[in-house]
């Protein structure tokens, strides 16, 4: 609608005496069942009051259910009202109040002036704040305000609760901590989780497990996650770090930075509130001996992969492109000197991560895996002008089978869109006559409407001019000049440009302690296999033309 022009009738009329389209927003941020009563009241309200009022026709309703107001982003309904607006679904929209809209004040004068944008004005009814009042900013900017503050004001709150929880030795968290289950504020070991703890404890303390080593031994005995699923190392790391496991009650390890987007922050161990509880909050699962043990074993194996000379540098010329057929992780660049030469080698990640027992992988000099994939290049039985030359004459082959195909699908499109438009000018007869409802005439029209739009954009990507036999030449001609780089390639000529261009990723297969299938996956799509060797590398087995392929 045009706001200027409401603006001047209303200086004489009601709003409810104008001719609009009119919509509601409703929404609560729980899904308890006294707010879901809530929501329905909202729509019940909104829906009689739009519909008993003559002037005004019922263009619909938005509702988030059980969703936060904090960020707008967030609530699909919201941002399906944004777009209705945009092309003119309706003229006027209904709310509750502010909170119910955005919790921002910033959101609030944000979006009620992209609405105005569209022509589309706001009325928060509990606020008596209607954006197509020329005032309604100042006020809705201190009526925003207010609610932004009690957002602020809730989240002192909480945070005060927390701490005083804290204080009275509360435990709190989700109740998904391995070995217990939480009753009342307080721990209650559960005995066959506290098994697997104490299992855990003992293999890596005393009996030198990996942690890689636990997590198949967790699954080979039948021990799952909540989501039924394997225990993974990392979880396994953060069981062995917990000090709630030798009976200390720990609280306050996170902080909340910024209350609009819960950004949480870890605080270093000295800040934590944390002391040996007398067994009745958190009781032990393990002795604080075989806790300090496990842990310093931790640290130790730590700092151990800590010293490695490894290179995680980004500009290395196959950073992200090798991974490890065993586990999926990525190869890492490590650095050695030899007869005073750099020999950069590349290991799996989790390899070096985990130890040696942990995967049967093995390190590849850089200079092999060059070596690999110049071999890949020049693996090619034909140059590349016979390559372009047989692309060319299999176009012109097919061409002239594709434009017979393609007017006869253009008929068959045109002949469609012509039987639609005689189905709407029999229909807007019908309609004319009283044979049939304004309602099903709206309702059918639309359905013939989508069906032409489908059409017309099937018949436009259709009638567009397909490439010709010379336009075809000249682009061979450019790529001829862009592949001559890869022919006769030397390792040398292996930089991290020529391998970002063209390999997608490198997956490595090892076959015992010094041999592996290496595949070559290219960005066309198509993959390339190599054995590898330390003594006797073989080349790589091409299923295609290399050439054609790039």
């Amino acid at each position: 609608m045009n706001i200027y022009q409401i603006r001047q009738q209303l200086k004489t009329r009601s709003i409810y005496d104008l001719e609009l389209k009119v919509a509601y927003y409703a929404r609560v941020s729980s899904d308890k069942e006294e707010q879901k009563n809530s929501t329905q009241n909202q729509i019940s309200y909104f829906e009689d009051l739009i519909k008993s009022n003559k002037a005004w026709t019922f263009a619909g309703g938005y509702v988030d259910d059980g969703i936060s107001g904090m960020h707008a982003e967030k609530r699909e309904e919201f941002q399906r009202l944004l777009n209705d607006a945009k092309i003119g679904k309706y003229d006027l929209l209904l709310t509750k109040e502010i909170s119910r809209f955005a919790r921002n004040t910033l959101d609030s004068i944000q979006y009620t002036r992209q609405l105005l944008t569209y022509g589309v004005c706001v009325w928060f009814q509990n606020d008596n704040i209607n954006t197509i009042d020329e005032d309604s900013e100042f006020r809705l900017t201190i009526m925003a305000g207010v609610a932004q503050d009690e957002i602020r004001k809730l989240s002192s709150r909480v945070k005060f609760g927390h701490a005083q929880a804290i204080k009275k030795g509360v435990v709190l968290g989700n109740s998904r901590l391995y070995g217990y289950d939480k009753d009342k504020g307080k721990l209650v070991i559960n005995p066959d989780e506290a098994e697997m703890v104490k299992m855990i404890f003992q293999k890596y303390a005393y009996e030198n497990y990996s942690t890689p080593q636990l997590e198949k031994l967790l699954y080979d005995k039948g021990y799952r996650n909540h989501n039924g699923a394997k225990i993974s190392r990392d979880v396994i790391k953060n069981i062995i770090r917990n000090p709630k496991y030798k009976g200390f009650y720990v609280g306050g390890k996170v902080k909340i930075v910024d209350m609009f987007t819960k950004k949480q922050e870890f605080l270093p161990q000295e800040e934590w509130h944390m002391y040996k509880d007398n067994g009745e909050t958190v009781p032990a699962i393990v002795d604080e001996a075989t806790w300090e043990a496990a842990n310093k074993r931790l640290e130790e194996r730590g700092n151990a992969i800590k010293s490695h000379r490894t290179s995680y540098k980004r500009g290395n010329t196959f950073t992200g492109k090798i991974y490890c057929g065993n586990d999926g992780e990525a190869y890492w660049m490590k650095q050695r000197t030899i007869r005073e030469k750099w020999d950069p080698r590349w290991v799996c990640s989790y390899r070096i991560k985990n130890g040696a027992e942990s995967c049967s992988s093995f390190g590849i000099a850089e200079s092999e895996l060059k070596s690999m994939l110049a071999d890949l290049f020049n693996s090619s039985g034909n140059t590349i002008d016979t390559v372009l030359d047989e692309y060319l004459k299999l176009f012109e082959k097919l061409t002239d089978k594709r434009q017979e195909e393609t007017l006869s699908e253009q008929h068959s499109l045109e002949d469609k869109i012509s039987q639609i438009k005689m189905k709407r000018d029999k229909l807007l007869d019908f309609n004319l006559s009283g044979a049939i409802s304004d309602e099903e005439f709206i309702e059918r029209n639309a359905d013939f409407k989508k069906q032409m739009i489908a059409l017309q954009d099937k018949l436009v990507k259709l009638q567009a001019r397909p490439e010709t036999s010379s336009e075809l030449r000249a682009r061979l001609d450019q790529i001829k000049e862009s592949v001559k780089q890869y022919s006769n390639i030397t390792p040398e000529d292996i930089t991290k440009m020529v391998v970002d261009q063209t390999i997608q990723k490198i997956v490595v297969y090892p076959k015992g302690e010094q041999a592996a299938d290496i595949r070559f996956h290219l960005k066309s799509g198509e993959a390339f296999d190599s054995l590898y060797h330390s003594a006797d590398r073989k080349k790589p087995g091409c299923s295609g033309d290399i050439l054609l392929t790039i």
